[in-house]
């Protein structure tokens, strides 16, 4: 009993008793041989209750009931790294996040936020693109006419900085993280470069062919012949990438050529070009323009597809596909200025002809790429489609009221016609999808980010 009389916690022993302090280990890593009460007593870290000499029958009794009183706790560890960001990682190196629902509401906002305004700043872009690349083609004042071959490459060039931009926005603004990501992607990658020759050729041919066309096309009547687009996309999906089309879309398709044949026989042009008589109608060949839509039309459709079957093949952000088309296209538009204007350019310059109103096309041209990226990211294709349809009926206002152009009534049903058929095309089918891949080889892994070629 005299054991357990002198490990009283200090109340009633007397003057000559004393309290015992014990400092237990909290962590696997605080355990040592002289710490444990089985390898030998107490430690001599006790606030002097034990003196530091050899354990005795004595120590050794009050060190095992000492754990019988007091139950061993469970070792535990907790490992806490900390970020810049503030966040931390659990034991297996997962970062844990707890999202508030104020936090989440404000998350909500934001994305219905960035998915109207890339909706509003699509349709202008589209309507603003179309008009500003018509005016600059037909209204130089007497001046040169900037090559459109050098417009192109320009484009090309600015385009690909701008996705430099956000990859290094996206990789903690580092310049050698940058560095590393586009060169792992790009020289690193031969083979994913070569795959993506094919479709950098052909946008950079359909580039140029919108300029011959809005050249030789009003801004409104271009508008409507190159939805055009949707159909051949539309085959070429159901080609290339095995897609299979309710009867509703391929109703929509039928109307939509309809539409465009009603527009391209209603002869509408320009008001001012009826009035100008042989000299206007020579410099604004229809049916040149004609042709260079349907081409671009055709090009947009099987580079879209081509696009969307590499983008669907591998897990690569869209900024690192258009950093990887950026190299080859920029080359191409090069060889593209000294085969078809090698001679203008060594009489008057690179930059003949170029104005603030020339720049300007080709920066709201090289921004389209990112506007219709985000809108794919945040929106949905059908929304896509009614800012389409929403710029043809705002592109026919503006022509009507800065260009002179007189719509008869023929064109206002090809122009209703298309809208109808792009909103019948929008429409979901029966069973919740846009398209049925075929079983076997035409399907594809699901994708994280919307990735479609459709109606671009």
């Amino acid at each position: 009993m005299s054991p357990i009389m002198g490990f009283g916690s200090g109340g009633g022993g007397g003057g000559g008793s004393s309290s015992l302090s014990i400092s237990t280990a909290t962590t696997s890593d605080e355990l040592s041989p002289s710490s444990t009460s089985m390898s030998g007593g107490l430690s001599s870290s006790a606030s002097g209750s034990f003196p530091a000499s050899p354990p005795t029958p004595d120590t050794l009794e009050r060190g095992e009931l000492e754990q019988q009183l007091q139950p061993m706790q469970p070792y535990t560890r907790k490992v806490s790294v900390k970020h810049k960001d503030g966040g931390s990682n659990n034991s297996n190196g997962t970062t844990r996040r707890i999202k508030s629902p104020a936090s989440s509401a404000q998350q909500k906002q934001y994305n219905i936020l960035i998915k109207y305004g890339s909706l509003l700043l699509l349709v202008g872009q589209m309507v603003g693109l179309v008009l500003l690349m018509r005016y600059s083609r037909t209204h130089t004042n007497g001046d040169e006419l900037y090559l459109a071959s050098t417009a192109v490459f320009m484009m090309e060039v600015m385009k690909f900085f701008l996705c430099i931009g956000v990859v290094f926005y996206q990789v903690s603004s580092s310049p050698k993280a940058l560095y590393h990501e586009v060169y792992h992607h790009t020289y690193g990658s031969p083979d994913e470069m070569i795959k993506l020759t094919v479709p950098s050729f052909l946008y950079t041919v359909q580039n140029n062919l919108l300029y011959l066309a809005l050249t030789n096309l009003d801004a409104a009547t271009y508008q409507i012949l190159y939805q055009l687009k949707i159909l051949t996309t539309a085959m070429f999906s159901a080609t290339m990438l095995g897609r299979r089309f309710s009867r509703t879309k391929w109703a929509s398709l039928v109307v939509l050529t309809c539409g465009v044949a009603v527009v391209q026989i209603s002869g509408s042009s320009d008001g001012k070009n009826a009035k100008s008589g042989g000299e206007e109608e020579e410099n604004r060949n229809r049916l040149v323009g004609l042709m260079a839509v349907l081409c671009a039309a055709c090009t947009s459709g099987f580079s879209g597809v081509y696009f969307e079957r590499i983008l669907k093949g591998s897990d690569v952000s869209l900024w690192i596909r258009n950093i990887q088309m950026g190299i080859p296209s920029m080359l191409i538009a090069l060889i593209t200025v000294y085969l078809n204007d090698s001679v203008e350019v060594s009489r008057h310059g690179f930059f003949v002809g170029y104005s603030p109103l020339v720049f300007s096309v080709i920066t709201v041209q090289a921004v389209g790429g990112l506007i219709v990226a985000v809108v794919v990211k945040y929106a949905d294709n059908v929304l896509k489609v009614f800012a389409s349809s929403f710029s043809i009926i705002l592109s026919c206002l503006i022509s009507a009221a800065l260009f002179d152009f007189r719509p008869n009534a023929l064109f206002s049903i090809g122009a209703c016609l298309v809208i109808l058929s792009t909103a019948m095309y929008s429409k979901p089918s029966s069973g919740g999808s846009a398209s049925i891949p075929r079983s076997g080889r035409g399907q594809f892994p699901i994708s994280r980010e919307r990735k479609t070629s459709l109606v671009m």
